[in-house]
């Protein structure tokens, strides 16, 4: 039988939360003692995601703005601003839907459209692999983040890379806009 939430939340209130060995790890990107925040407890209902009605919706109502490249079913935009990585991407659908919403022609488009991305993205010099999330929480419009990790950092590697985008100084705006014009460039191809 699944756990409920109230039930979860007891098992860590009795059993007590866990430290991870990510101070072990080389792509941890800090360093000194670190505990767990306490567990809250579950809430009566979740919060509503920014932009659940297509009224409200930042990226409804910005259309194109900001986009590098778009077609009928799609846009990519940077993220507002350079941060640490070399380029940060993410894929809308135009369409005003979350995952499970797209229809089975989207669906199946969403699959190239993926690929698409995170080969542009490749297509920077001195780009090692390039991360491909969504997490879907904040915003209820569907995103892909495409997150370029810079080649030979193993520090650098995996799951901790969003983070790593946000200890790293600012990439140069020069190299920002140059990133961004060869990922557009590799998209149009």
């Amino acid at each position: 039988m699944p756990e409920t939430p109230e039930e979860l939340y007891a098992r860590v209130q009795e059993q007590g939360l866990r430290m991870p060995l990510v101070e072990e790890w080389e792509t941890w990107p800090f360093e000194g003692a670190l505990q767990p925040r306490a567990l809250q407890p579950p809430v009566e209902v979740e919060r509503p995601r920014i932009g659940e009605d297509a009224a409200d919706c930042w990226r409804c109502q910005h259309g194109d703005e900001r986009a590098i490249w778009s077609d009928e079913r799609w846009l990519v935009t940077p993220i507002p601003e350079p941060n640490g990585l070399p380029c940060v991407v993410l894929l809308f659908p135009r369409r005003h839907v979350d995952l499970g919403e797209l229809n089975d022609a989207e669906a199946a488009d969403l699959g190239t459209m993926l690929v698409r991305v995170e080969r542009a993205l490749r297509a920077i010099p001195h780009v090692g692999r390039v991360h491909v999330c969504r997490w879907g929480d904040g915003s209820y419009h569907l995103h892909y983040w495409f997150i370029a990790r810079p080649a030979r950092f193993p520090q650098l590697i995996g799951s901790f890379a969003a983070i790593w985008d946000d200890v790293l100084p600012p990439t140069p705006q020069d190299v920002w806009d140059e990133n961004l014009a060869l990922v557009a460039r590799a998209l149009s191809e």
